[in-house]
Formats: structure tokens, sequence, C-alpha cells
């Protein structure tokens, strides 16, 4: 007698990407495990970034035992967390998705906020990229310490004035893309930057539509401020990083501005 024929996996509408470097200790499983998946037809991209502890067991054995929840890219050496966004991205493209992001290991925004970003993207079609914004409103919760929130502001004037783009916030670890020939051209090559490939992002979407007609990178990007983001303990971010992120910001204007 014939075997049953099995169904086919549906293709994911929506691939996010997480990256992780030695998160062994700190990787919700169970808020992963939890979040209703089905409605947004989502998959996970975990992206083992040469991790030194326990990281890649875990990932591996959380998609091993959550089927249809995702698939994991293992970088066997470390690259540093633009390397292994846009290593991931590239896979998420891979698959056949419409819409593929990027969402941070800590879960500093929840996994709640993903269907209000997707939605973004269905519901205005001219939009290309949705990113996160971490604005203290009322009647929204937005933890953060004073001397990141500071620090955080004095960076976005400076990105804003590198880009020439009226930014908020370029380094909230959330954002969605609508999968497109030109995201694959942008994520071609590696990031020149380590610490704010996110603003090099724009950068090079910016540069992307030079002399192209129709709407402008302006109309093209959607800010969506976030209900909930919390300051999560172990981060890997430091303040000297901002002084870093200066240098870096000089390199993205050089090489995608200037000219």
């Amino acid at each position: 007698m014939a075997e049953p024929a099995v169904a086919a996996e549906p293709a994911p509408r929506l691939v996010v990407v997480v990256p992780c470097y030695n998160e062994e200790a700190r990787f919700d499983t169970a808020a992963l495990r939890g979040f209703d998946r089905a409605a947004a037809g989502l998959r996970f991209c975990f992206v083992n970034d040469g991790s030194r502890d326990g990281t890649l067991g875990l990932l591996q054995r959380l998609v091993a035992d959550s089927p249809g929840l995702g698939f994991v890219v293992d970088l066997v050496t470390n690259h540093g967390k633009a390397e292994a966004v846009r290593r991931g991205l590239l896979a998420a493209l891979d698959t056949g998705a419409p819409c593929v992001g990027f969402w941070d290991a800590d879960l500093a925004t929840p996994l709640e906020e993903l269907p209000r970003f997707a939605a973004v993207l269905d519901e205005r079609p001219g939009i290309e990229l949705v990113i996160g914004s971490r604005v203290r409103l009322l009647g929204r919760h937005i933890e953060r310490r004073a001397v990141r929130h500071y620090l955080g502001r004095v960076f976005a004037t400076g990105a804003s004035m590198t880009l020439g783009l009226a930014v908020y916030d370029t380094q909230c670890g959330a954002k969605l893309f609508r999968s497109t020939p030109r995201l694959r051209a942008l994520l071609a090559e590696p990031f020149l930057t380590s610490w704010v490939f996110d603003v090099e992002i724009l950068a090079r979407f910016m540069r992307s539509l030079r002399g192209e007609p129709g709407p402008t990178a302006a109309e093209r990007i959607y800010e969506l401020p976030l209900r909930r983001w919390t300051d999560v303990p172990g981060s890997k971010v430091r303040p000297w990083d901002f002084v870093r992120s200066g240098v870096e910001l000089f390199r993205i204007w050089n090489a995608y501005v200037r000219r």
C-alpha cells in the first residue's frame, strides 16, 4: 500500500533573522516556542555567530523540538553582528518569503510587536523598510537606562546629519524589509562598519535610489514607534562604542553620501 501523501509545509510569508553570539545564558526559548507564528506565516533564521558557549546546541535543539519554527545558520568563526545579520538576511531571501527582517536575540523588542511591523508592509505597498523606534510616548512602555537614552539621542542626531535623513532611531534591533532585488543587491557585499551597520543599510538604500524616479527614500521607509521595549541586562554595547560609532559614521558618509 502506498504511503499517504504528506502535505508540503507552506512557504513562509516572513522570515526573521535572530543573530546570536554567546546567548546560551539569556536566550528566551520559551518566548520563541510560545509565540503564535501561524497568523504571520513566520519562521525564524537563527544565526550562530561563532559562539563559544552552548548557543549552537541550544538553537539546534530548539529547532528540532519545534517543527516549523525555523532553521539555523552556523558561522563557525565569529564575524560580528553586522555580518551575521547580512548572512542571515541572504539566507532568509533564499526561502522566497516576501518579507524578511532581523530581531535582537535579547527580545528587548518583544515578539508581540512583529505583527504590527508586518501589517505596515501589508497595508502600505510603497514601503520597503520598517524600523522600530524607541520613542517615550504616554501610554507606551519604553524602559531604557538614562545614559544609553541620551547617548542614543546624540548618536541619532549624528546619523541623521550623516544620511541627510530625519530618522529618529536607527539602532533599534527590530527591522523588516520587503524582499526585492534591491534588497539582495544591498546585501551583496559585507558591510564597511560593524557597530552602526543599521545606518549603513539606510545609506546603501538611499544610494540605490539616486537617479531613480518615484518616491524618495523618506517615502519608502516607515518608522514604527514601539509600544514596549526593555533594556535587557547583558547588552554587549558599551559607552565607549558610541565613540567608535562616530568614526564609523564618517566612513559611511565618505563611502556612500559624499559622492
